[in-house]
């Protein structure tokens, strides 16, 4: 390791020795046929913890994210989706690329969804107008915020779903931080949506996959999708016995992690100059900007770089920073002093 303290992700966790030991004694079997036991004790596991039917391991949350449309919608057809998500903006066109459908999006305030503006996205019946095909929601929400959707605004989306005959779809691929921030089962947020996914490899600190769930029909269609995209495993238990590992052991100290990035967002705030809004860290997300200091944010990222520190650039003038496993109280500290310091000697 390089002894930097790494807050641009919590993609950036290592397996524990448990998930080591759990890949090293893996039963596995032929996943294509249906044959891998511990895949497919994964897929019940984690079924049953989201209180849907079936459920798939997929190799990345995009790869389920991109199953999920395509199983939805027919070509030609229109997402409305949050236009701060990762679905509209860090998934390399995919969703015009290979399901060939086009994007409505919708302004997402501080992780609320507003239904009156939504239903006005949805299209009327005409010889000119595509059809609206899927709602996409994202829970946490914004891919630099972190927020947490209120569950009676993802009940009403649903309700407008219903209403309209149109499927909802959650990209949760931090719901846990979400259900630890509420204080509820994860079932309870996600019981209304038509199908979610959860990432194993953020907060879970997973070495690999994700998993989308649904009903039996949904599941049914998307592992075939998933094999036509290459996505096939063959023995895969190697995979899926760390993930088994992180949804057992690690969904309780999610709440640490949302913790610290509060701890951390009140220290920053606290710095002269530097722009961090506390009221906006709802988990383990949080951003900062220089834009009221007399340095760029690339220097002010390379300062910090240069003190074993990463962070990642979001915008001309802002940061954001995760915690995660590995993230403790010195580490804070730490870091809180070598910003202070860049600051003061600017």
């Amino acid at each position: 390791m390089d002894n930097y303290i790494d807050l641009r992700s919590d993609t950036i966790t290592q397996p524990t020795q448990s998930m080591r030991d759990a890949m090293y004694n893996a039963e596995v079997g032929d996943d294509i046929l249906g044959d891998d036991p511990t895949v497919k004790k994964l897929e019940k596991m984690s079924a049953d913890i989201l209180g849907k039917e079936d459920a798939l391991f997929t190799t990345s949350g995009t790869l389920a994210n991109q199953i999920a449309v395509m199983t939805f919608t027919n070509r030609g057809e229109e997402v409305i989706i949050g236009d701060t998500s990762h679905i509209y903006n860090l998934e390399v066109g995919a969703l015009a690329a290979l399901s060939q459908v086009q994007t409505r999006p919708i302004n997402v305030e501080n992780g609320y969804y507003d239904i009156e503006k939504m239903e006005s996205l949805i299209r009327n019946k005409g010889i000119q107008n595509a059809k609206t095909g899927l709602i996409c929601i994202e829970n946490t929400n914004n891919l630099n915020a972190g927020f947490v959707v209120p569950i009676d605004n993802i009940n009403a989306v649903c309700e407008l779903g219903k209403k309209h005959h149109i499927p909802v779809y959650m990209d949760g691929a931090r719901i846990f931080n979400a259900a630890v921030a509420l204080d509820v089962e994860v079932k309870d947020i996600v019981k209304n949506v038509d199908a979610v996914m959860f990432a194993l490899t953020k907060g879970l600190c997973a070495p690999f996959g994700a998993i989308l769930a649904g009903d039996k029909e949904f599941i049914e269609k998307a592992r075939w999708i998933k094999q036509r995209l290459g996505g096939g495993f063959r023995q895969a238990g190697f995979l899926a016995a760390p993930a088994i590992v992180a949804i057992k052991e690690m969904i309780p100290r999610l709440k640490e992690d949302n913790k610290n990035a509060k701890i951390l967002g009140e220290k920053l705030s606290a710095i002269e100059g530097l722009d961090v809004n506390v009221d906006n860290i709802h988990t383990s997300i949080l951003t900062g900007s220089v834009k009221k200091l007399p340095i760029t944010i690339d220097e002010f990222l390379d300062r910090l770089k240069e003190n074993k520190i990463k962070a990642k650039r979001i915008s001309d003038d802002s940061f954001r920073m995760v915690t995660h496993l590995g993230i403790e109280e010195n580490e804070i500290e730490r870091v809180v002093k070598v910003v202070k310091e860049t600051i003061n000697n600017i």
